[in-house]
């Protein structure tokens, strides 16, 4: 289990640099400045424990294991961001963004999410394989 935690935590964490530093030209920075928190880290790593979720959808349509786990994304993220804003250390502030919530969570980022839920998933079941 240990192992699977540093894979999604690192995976996530190696996501989050692309992600993060390909906005960047949004703000015309062409060095691809990049940002994220070790908080990311462990946040990403709570994908370990959704194993069963994985094999309990093997079955379903994509388009629906997809909205779970974007669902599933969404309320790791509401819950940790909150948590994180009460003691002032949470590492994004989506305030100011049209489709925020509580500054937590946006909810146009629902395709980046699908995506990575599902490229979580193939990652659980490549491990499953070991």
């Amino acid at each position: 289990m240990l192992t699977q935690f540093f894979l999604f935590g690192v995976s996530g964490w190696m996501m989050e640099i692309i992600w993060t530093g390909l906005s960047s030209l949004f703000r015309r920075d062409f060095k691809l400045t990049a940002t994220t928190s070790i908080w990311m880290f462990f946040i990403y790593g709570l994908a370990a424990f959704t194993g069963p979720v994985y094999d309990a959808l093997e079955m379903t349509p994509l388009i629906v294991r997809g909205g779970i786990y974007t669902l599933c994304i969404f309320a790791v993220e509401y819950i940790t961001g909150t948590c994180l804003k009460k003691v002032k250390s949470c590492p994004w502030d989506y305030s100011g963004c049209k489709f925020a919530v509580q500054g937590v969570i946006r909810l146009d980022f629902a395709p980046a999410w699908f995506t990575v839920g599902l490229i979580f998933e193939r990652m659980h079941m490549i491990l499953r394989g070991l």
